[in-house]
């Protein structure tokens, strides 16, 4: 028996600590109950939502669909793959982060860099999180999903999740099309450091280094620069940063000498850091009367300080985007997801 809650309060199941009404929610904890609640939503033609952690989306005053929250939590270990490397299993309701610091403390490789990323197991590869130089594709064997539409249980390899930067087939050809329920990561038992990162780099002169002492140096390093969301609302970082043409960062670099840029996989191309073209805008710091605004220390942060809505958090990124359009020919994109109707 799955238990709905009609005209539900969802203003403290997000980041942003958005006000928002949703006209049913449901918890499930196993497939079974996912599939009763498909079956609800289908016969009575309400639109589904699925939520994890809140921690990247932007919700509306009000919604008209069935919000769900997959709670499963379980983790386990499966096969060995090789000598060093083995399968972790993980549900999707189960914490990112908590999740990381298990492992790390266990002595796995891996998922390290990406400590204390706010969310659920399940939203990780929606997103393809990604920090400090790794992302969950690096990780990923597996995505378990179930069909909204049938109910079918399918299994997706890494190769055909088509994982991109803060990418997915789950934003793409998948969207709104499944719904995760597991998550299988190919771990390693031998050191397999990335520390490439400012911050990270002094790590990598230590004669003894673990998993855990790499994530907690990330941890120290995204509390000195981000808001945490339980004390001031926010999503993490709300801006990609763009990848441009090097010909357009070499011409924007003639009269932009600190201008930051980071190599890419891709010829012919190069990221520019969001954070640093969005400050030179003047918009670090900047609060509007509801609260809203962009973090004083982080400005590729929009934070919630007050009483905003969807609606001043859409503003405020609207004016960031013109204005940085407008002086350096570089269009931003929104790294969370907006559910407005």
């Amino acid at each position: 028996m799955v238990q709905l809650t009609h005209w539900a309060d969802l203003g403290g199941a997000n980041t942003f600590h958005l006000p928002c009404t949703a006209r049913f929610s449901a918890e499930v904890g196993s497939v079974e109950g996912l599939r009763a609640v498909l079956a609800f939503s289908s016969a009575e033609g309400v639109p589904l939502k699925v939520l994890g952690g809140g921690s990247n989306v932007i919700l509306p005053n009000t919604l008209s669909s069935l919000v769900l929250r997959y709670t499963g939590n379980r983790a386990w270990w499966g096969e060995w793959v090789s000598d060093i490397e083995r399968l972790h299993h993980v549900e999707a309701g189960a914490d990112w982060h908590g999740l990381v610091m298990a492992l790390a403390s266990s002595g796995w490789w891996g998922v390290e860099n990406l400590a204390l990323i706010p969310g659920t197991v399940g939203a990780a590869p929606i997103q393809n999180i990604g920090a400090y130089g790794v992302e969950l594709s690096d990780v990923v064997e597996e995505v378990h999903v179930v069909e909204r539409a049938s109910g079918q249980y399918r299994r997706l390899a890494q190769s055909e999740c088509m994982f991109g930067y803060r990418d997915s087939i789950f934003k793409q050809a998948l969207s709104e099309q499944v719904v995760i329920v597991r998550v299988v990561l190919r771990l390693s038992s031998r050191p397999t450091p990335k520390l490439a990162y400012q911050g990270l780099d002094a790590l990598a002169g230590l004669e003894v280094l673990t998993p855990l002492m790499v994530a907690e140096r990330v941890c120290a390093l995204r509390r000195a620069k981000l808001p945490d969301p339980a004390e001031i609302g926010n999503a993490g970082s709300y801006f990609k940063n763009p990848v441009v043409p090097l010909a357009l960062a070499k011409h924007l670099r003639a009269s932009h000498q600190t201008l930051p840029t980071y190599p890419v996989a891709e010829p012919g191309f190069i990221k520019l850091a969001a954070g640093w073209l969005i400050d030179q805008c003047g918009f670090k710091g900047a609060r509007d009367p509801s609260g809203v605004g962009v973090h004083e220390h982080q400005a590729l942060v929009i934070v919630n300080e007050g009483h905003g809505r969807a609606e001043d958090i859409l503003a405020l990124e609207t004016r960031i985007r013109e204005a940085v359009q407008t002086r350096f020919d570089v269009t931003l994109e929104r790294e969370p997801g907006f559910w407005g109707e």
